[in-house]
């Protein structure tokens, strides 16, 4: 078996899982998993990752005021707040294209996975050295 058939056949195992019925499911294609991948390589600066960080607090924060108030207009605030802080990283510090221009869907679910894995301890603010993923 060559070298791409083994790596195919190794993501395509560690993405399914067993259901309660015994059959396997598909837990996260091999897409999602290569997306990833791209989205935390256009993220390899400490500052612009911090300001991405930062950025989705104020999104959810705006998020949690909307609700909260029954308004709109803190959930826009929070979403304008989240995109300038995103897109700063990327013009100033990463010096690149935020993926948003081209892949809007994919990139806003590649920043909520990104926070959170931050929240969990996977990824680091501090140095790429202490990144788990």
């Amino acid at each position: 078996m060559d070298q791409t058939a083994t790596q195919t056949s190794q993501i395509n195992a560690s993405s399914t899982e067993k259901a309660s019925d015994g059959k396997l499911i598909n837990v996260a294609g091999p897409a999602k998993h290569k997306f990833y991948d791209f989205y935390l390589d256009e993220h390899q600066n400490m500052a612009c990752r911090r300001l991405h960080f930062a950025g989705s607090s104020f999104g959810l924060l705006g998020l949690a005021k909307s609700v909260k108030n029954r308004s709109v207009k803190p959930l826009l605030k929070g979403i304008a707040a989240g995109y300038a802080c995103a897109w700063v990283g990327h013009f100033f510090f990463e010096k690149n294209k935020p993926a948003t221009f081209k892949y809007p869907l994919q990139s806003f679910a590649g920043d909520i996975r990104m926070f959170t894995d931050v929240l969990r301890g996977n990824l680091s603010l501090k140095d790429r050295k202490f990144d788990k993923i």
